[in-house]
């Protein structure tokens, strides 16, 4: 009898435990991984990557044509542990015949319970509170001191009404909120219902909304949607939250928006690049609070996503529908 011959899968990073597991447990499968948090080189990814049959990536691996001509022809699945694709090159993968699939959905709940935290923590200054409290600026009591804005009877702004914009929207809705505005590639009349949200122009959300909170999708249309001519028709006072892709934020337009005074505030999840150098300018500014992506950092929720991505990597291997795949 010969023996069957194992399909060999790499890994990218160390994973949650409950997809190392869904992996381990797989007998047609030779599991390789990058036994480490921080990123795999370059160099070594794409030795590692000659013959395999199927990848598991994550958002911060760029899969180009350079890494699948490494590969090789072998190459049948490529599962990556995000909700985003841009990272990878899906022109090249179409026409290589390689499958894909994301983790779309799972991520949903945790994304915007931070984006509600991030603008709620840039709305009321809390990271100026708190130093305050450390550096001695807390004096007394002062009618002035430290003071926000709120939510209640605001307008806000979503620019991408998909799973996540409605989401942020449903958690905002019951602080008061008066009025939803979105934007997008075209009306989504039944999921705004909901919200009564008003679908309108970019430039009309941007002059109307009290806060604004961008959750679209990166594609050609949105990149650098988020220019100087987005920031001159905010309000003075509005505050402006990026849960999505840094790319869509012209950043050095949004220095000099913040800086200037020309809007109040803004509350960054995502940058270009990631991670953000230390040294850039929009970190020595007050009225600017930057996270380390972390939209989807619970523990529940990577483990769910770890466990998709790794359903979705057998399923394509074995040539079987995948839960999520990314039709191409």
């Amino acid at each position: 009898m010969r023996p069957v011959r194992l399909m060999k899968v790499f890994i990218t990073r160390r994973i949650p435990p409950e997809g190392s597991a869904a992996l381990a447990r797989a007998a047609d499968c030779e599991v390789e991984q990058w036994d480490s948090d921080e990123p795999i080189p370059r160099e070594d990814l794409e030795q590692r990557m000659a013959g395999a049959q199927g990848l598991l990536c994550l958002l911060s691996d760029r899969i180009d044509k350079k890494l699948l001509d490494a590969a090789g022809a072998n190459l049948k699945v490529i599962s990556t542990m995000s909700v985003g694709v841009d990272h990878l090159a899906l022109d090249e993968i179409k026409k290589r015949g390689i499958r894909v699939g994301y983790t779309p959905g799972v991520l949903t709940d945790a994304t915007a319970e931070l984006a509600v935290s991030l603008l709620l923590t840039t709305c009321r200054r809390l990271p100026e509170a708190i130093e305050e409290v450390k550096n001695g600026g807390w004096t007394s009591w002062k009618p002035l001191w430290m003071c926000g804005h709120g939510l209640s009877q605001s307008t806000v702004g979503i620019v991408g009404l998909g799973r996540i914009g409605q989401a942020i929207a449903r958690r905002l809705k019951p602080f008061g909120v008066r009025r939803f505005l979105y934007t997008g590639r075209q009306p989504r009349p039944q999921e705004a219902a909901e919200f009564q949200a008003e679908f309108v122009s970019t430039p009309e959300l941007a002059a109307e909304s009290d806060f604004i909170v961008v959750a679209c999708s990166l594609t050609p249309a949105t990149r650098g949607l988020c220019n100087k001519d987005f920031f001159q028709w905010m309000k003075k006072t509005a505050v402006f939250v990026n849960i999505s892709r840094g790319e869509v934020v012209d950043q050095d337009d949004l220095y000099q928006a913040l800086a200037s005074g020309q809007i109040a505030a803004a509350g960054l999840d995502v940058t270009t690049p990631e991670p953000l150098p230390t040294n850039h300018p929009l970190l020595t500014l007050k009225n600017c609070v930057i996270l380390p992506h972390i939209g989807s950092a619970t523990h529940r929720t990577r483990n769910i996503m770890s466990v998709l991505a790794a359903d979705n990597l057998l399923a394509g291997l074995r040539g079987e529908p995948m839960p999520s795949e990314l039709k191409l």
